[in-house]
């Protein structure tokens, strides 16, 4: 008798695009770091605390993507980058890119569990 190959799971694969991004988006903070320093008027103790605390947060939710909250802690944390607006006005817009993708991500969920 052979034994069926279990089905593959979709949230194991969902949860692994919501790290990734997480783990880009922390990247793309951390590159901010010399534009913020040459073009947004210098890096100061807070927009320096501000940039490397949100890549750490950024990091850390990364291994947090289990649980069932995890999407909607990542769309809240998007509020915090966009309020980057106050660094420099690049880090507001690389919010809105992410709140988007994340927006876009949220609705994939919903479309996933609508077929589960």
């Amino acid at each position: 008798m052979t034994q069926q190959p279990d089905a593959p799971d979709p949230w194991r694969g969902f949860r692994g695009v919501m790290a990734a991004t997480l783990i880009l988006e922390a990247i793309t903070v951390l590159l901010a770091l010399p534009v913020v320093s040459v073009v947004g008027g210098g890096l100061t103790p807070f927009s320096l605390a501000y940039l490397l605390g949100l890549a750490l947060v950024l990091l850390l939710f990364a291994g947090i993507q289990g649980r069932s909250w995890a999407i909607w802690a990542n769309l809240a944390l998007q509020l915090v980058l966009v309020a980057g607006f106050v660094i420099y006005p690049g880090v507001g817009i690389m919010g809105l890119v992410f709140t988007a993708v994340w927006a876009l991500i949220a609705y994939f969920r919903a479309v996933v569990l609508r077929r589960s």
